[in-house]
């Protein structure tokens, strides 16, 4: 496993650091884009309509996907819980549906998730004690979950990214961090196949340095990484063709 040792960071004042940074542009609790707002824009005017806020509960740090007809919301924090719970918005009937808990993944946010075009693929994550590199694949047509497997699945981490190439998700980066003032970057990944439910590893040799809270794109054949946090902010990326 290739990791980096990070320099030497309080993980909390990290966080408040980040929180700092959600206020200042307007986030979090109470702000324009609170928690308990939201708007969907005019088919075709430049305007904003609340949507219902009828579930789930406040909550940030969470991930959406869209189905074609549908957002999915799922996990989160809302400053005391954490979440494994979600909710289907529908903006044709602007309704929400929740989504089962029988066998989701535990709750957690700093996850990712993507939409394969039948289900939701959630991975990763920090769930309040232990970060996690367990996931679940969620079906809306039948609301039931699967777990995703962890036989050859990248180490836990959080602040990662994960983008979906048509047929397979590729999670890359992220933070680990063990407890005390170390915090570990990763460069490390790897290909999920839904299909057969398998792992693949990414490879390392040219890969960017290690870090989280980078971005990713697909390209309909490469994925591209960019930026991201590795102690200090990064302006470096590269291009991964699986």
């Amino acid at each position: 496993m290739n990791q980096t040792a990070g320099r030497k960071w309080d993980f909390f004042v990290l966080i408040a650091l980040f929180l700092m940074a959600l206020t200042a542009c307007g986030g979090g609790e109470g702000g324009g884009g609170g928690d308990e707002g939201g708007g969907k824009g005019g088919p075709a005017h430049d305007i904003w309509r609340t949507i219902s806020t009828d579930v789930p509960s406040a909550r940030r740090w969470h991930t959406a996907v869209w189905t074609g007809s549908q957002m999915i919301v799922w996990g989160g924090y809302d400053g005391v819980n954490y979440f494994n719970t979600g909710g289907r918005y529908d903006p044709s009937t602007d309704t929400w549906t929740s989504t089962s808990t029988a066998g989701a993944p535990s709750a957690r946010y700093w996850h990712t998730a993507v939409w394969s075009g039948s289900q939701m693929i959630v991975w990763g994550g920090y769930d309040g004690a232990d970060f996690c590199n367990t996931g679940g694949r969620y079906d809306p047509s039948t609301d039931s979950w699967q777990p995703t497997s962890t036989a050859g699945a990248p180490a836990a981490r959080a602040v990662h990214t994960a983008v979906w190439t048509g047929s397979q998700m590729i999670v890359w980066g992220g933070v680990y961090y063990p407890g005390g003032y170390t915090f570990y970057y990763y460069n490390t990944g790897g290909r999920y196949n839904p299909s057969t439910n398998t792992w693949t590893p990414t490879s390392t040799p040219g890969a960017p340095t290690a870090r989280g809270w980078h971005t990713a794109v697909w390209t309909g054949t490469q994925m591209i990484v960019w930026g991201g946090f590795d102690g200090a902010g990064l302006k470096t990326g590269s291009r991964y063709t699986p």
